[in-house]
């Protein structure tokens, strides 16, 4: 549990990361942006083999670069893209699901305990999540996002996602729960940033997400302890991410009989 972490363990979220992480954000950005402008819109249509998997119901989750982290300053960059194929589902069922930030906390549970929407302006939200993050120990954060929807056309939409602030819990649930300050804690998440696609075609929709984080680095002898929650994780909670949207908008469609 986190609780049982030492104060040694803590780190200083330090200026260099920020920077680093931002420099690589502005990148991402702008290849996203790009892709928008040309070339296929969806990720899958990319590689055969790619939307020949997510066509046979799987879902896929692969590093965006080589490895899927990239090390910088006092720190570590996860950035992993995913994807799948929903028969059945429409492109308004999707928006209406992930825009149902008030439910996240059912739809996304275990991960997701808690969530509500702070502010709303259009197609622009504030959310608030708290999240649970297990993986040999157990981190929960308090976490909220700036997320902004943009309609392509009537069959596709995409969503931005950035994390305006992240703070750890510590006895979470207890009678001395309280907040570490946002950046001076373990690192076991300092930034998750989303980009988001939607489109419905093919008698369903396609759901894309490429999800980029930003972590501590592994300190020198507690690579047991730090790797699997920060090396692992990202890639499962895409991957439970889009699991739990397909489960939840299937069942949506049982309910209604559609």
């Amino acid at each position: 549990m986190l609780a049982g972490l030492p104060d040694a363990t803590r780190v200083q979220l330090g200026a260099p990361t920020v920077a680093a992480f931002d420099l690589y954000m502005q990148g991402a950005q702008k290849r996203f942006d790009a892709s928008l402008r040309q070339g296929p819109f969806l990720w899958v249509d990319q590689s055969a083999s790619r939307k020949r998997a997510v066509s046979d119901g799987k879902v896929l989750a692969e590093p965006t670069n080589e490895s899927g982290d990239i090390a910088i300053t006092e720190g570590l960059i996860h950035d992993w893209t995913g994807a799948e194929f929903v028969p059945g589902a429409t492109l308004a069922d999707a928006l209406r699901l992930v825009e149902d930030y008030n439910s996240h906390k059912n739809v996304y549970r275990p991960e997701v305990i808690d969530s509500r929407v702070l502010s709303r302006h259009d197609d622009d939200y504030h959310v608030y999540l708290r999240i649970l993050k297990k993986q040999i120990i157990t981190v929960v954060l308090n976490t909220e996002h700036d997320v902004h929807y943009v309609k392509v056309d009537a069959t596709r939409w995409y969503s931005k996602s950035f994390t305006t602030r992240i703070a750890e819990v510590v006895d979470p649930g207890g009678p001395n729960e309280h907040e570490l300050t946002p950046g001076n804690d373990h690192g076991f998440l300092w930034r998750l940033d989303t980009f988001w696609r939607f489109e419905e075609r093919d008698g369903g929709v396609y759901l894309e997400c490429q999800a980029i984080s930003l972590t501590r680095d592994v300190p020198v002898g507690l690579g047991w302890l730090i790797n699997p929650i920060i090396r692992s994780l990202p890639r499962d909670s895409l991957t439970n991410t889009l699991r739990e949207t397909r489960q939840a908008l299937v069942s949506a469609r049982t309910v209604t009989g559609k």
